[in-house]
């Protein structure tokens, strides 16, 4: 196939090596900030015009916050840095032996470095056909079908009178005990019952039932084991009832099953696990069972200086075993790419990539949350607040720290959700 590659502009202080940059995520984002006023060119393609910030992806879902509240467009980002350019555009291949990748609009970009941060989605485990009843949680659109679905399930409770429906109807499902399944299920026990007391006239609160389903034996599995029961605990004062070593077998109109039990549910959420990106499989490198591409100690593949693979898409192996898919992760590949191809550039050796585990962090629910900072074990109202200041922090945007803090007073303060649109259409 013939291409033209796509012009880019230099950077001010003359011609340098030409970096593109696959992916705006986490990974993406802090390679290309790390990279900005250096002297090489930086492309970024990705498929969307917005860095989407995903931790606060399932407050969006919720209602608690809009969507332009946690995204910022990528240009807005690189506006002053004349060496990266932007661009909306996706990635269909690969040619690593020539240094070029190929667009879905048919032209192609040369590079000297190739970050590839492309990501995961969600994995349904070889069944796609459970994600017409079952949505993930990746994606802006993804939130908006999931906020949806459960304000379409209360109002068609509303309107229903047949009892085993509207039961059916109040019962909201989520698979998947990790962070995004414990902030989904406190977030709708703490939406659902409220607003159904205040806003509606013929739902019984008291047939509200969050339940929240995990197939191993305890919630937060990379968390210390107390923190865990801790967590569990929460949940259960907030009225979710948690199934611990329970395994789906199938996903219909009906609801969910565990083995022969049916779980009757209208609003079903998947949070149960992710897989990389399939641009992943298109690099030509090996791949682990979840199809993460096996990258080396300096973030490179196999025989591939110049290709790094970062974030979601890569499995990093330490003595601990394999690096969490984890936004912080994916930061500080990020910024280690850009010093390797600084030292690339000035002819230094590089080092290998060490991670620095700074903790982690879940919250179920106002005043409830749990997080590890190495040896600190904190939960409660504490680690909520611990919560509540990072995430802030790490909003790329002013507007969005300010108007997200402003959300979050209002919440707190009223017990109520100022986002409770119901926009798209039901998909089949």
């Amino acid at each position: 196939m013939s291409a033209t590659p796509l012009s880019r502009p230099a950077p001010d202080d003359g011609e340098g090596p030409a970096v593109v940059i696959v992916g705006a995520g986490f990974g993406g984002l802090a390679a290309a900030r790390a990279l900005a006023g250096a002297p090489v060119r930086v492309t970024i393609v990705d498929r969307m015009n917005h860095h989407l910030f995903q931790p606060l992806l399932y407050q969006v879902a919720m209602a608690a916050l809009s969507p332009a509240e946690i995204a910022v467009p990528i240009r807005a980002v690189f506006r002053d840095d004349r060496n990266v350019t932007v661009l909306m555009a996706e990635v269909v291949s690969f040619d690593l032996d020539h240094g070029r990748l190929a667009l879905a609009d048919g032209t192609s970009l040369a590079w000297d470095y190739l970050v590839v941060a492309a990501g995961a989605e969600t994995n349904f485990y070889g069944h796609p056909e459970w994600s017409l009843h079952a949505p993930g949680l990746k994606s802006i659109e993804d939130a908006i079908e999931i906020r949806r679905r459960v304000l379409v399930a209360l109002e068609r409770a509303e309107s229903a009178t047949d009892e085993a429906l509207q039961r059916a109807l109040l019962t909201f499902v989520v698979i998947g005990g990790g962070p995004t399944g414990l902030e989904l299920a406190g977030a709708i026990a703490e939406l659902a019952r409220p607003i159904a007391e205040s806003d509606f006239r013929r739902i019984d609160p008291s047939w509200i039932k969050v339940v929240l389903v995990e197939a191993g034996d305890r919630l937060l599995a990379t968390f210390d084991p107390r923190l865990s029961e801790k967590a569990r605990d929460s949940l259960v004062e907030l009225g979710v009832e948690v199934r611990t070593n329970e395994r789906v077998t199938n996903i219909d109109g009906q609801g969910v099953w565990l083995g022969d039990e049916l779980i009757r549910s209208q609003s079903i959420l998947w949070t149960a696990g992710v897989r990389a990106s399939g641009l992943a499989a298109r690099l030509g490198a090996p791949l682990d069972r979840g199809g993460r591409v096996v990258v080396g100690e300096d973030c490179s593949l196999p025989g591939r200086p110049r290709v790094f693979a970062i974030g979601d898409i890569a499995r990093f192996d330490t003595p601990e075993g394999p690096l969490p898919g984890v936004s912080p992760v994916a930061m500080q590949q990020g910024r280690y790419v850009a010093r390797m191809i600084e030292r690339d550039r000035r002819g230094e050796p590089r080092e290998p990539f060490r991670y620095v585990d700074k903790g982690s962090m879940a919250t179920i629910g106002r005043s409830r949350a749990v997080a590890q900072l190495g040896r600190l074990r904190l939960s409660g109202l504490l680690a909520w607040l611990m919560w509540l200041f990072v995430h802030l922090w790490y909003l790329l945007d002013r507007r969005n720290r300010v108007s997200v803090f402003l959300d979050w007073c209002w919440s707190y303060v009223t017990f109520r959700h100022g986002a409770r649109l119901i926009t798209g259409s039901e998909k089949r």
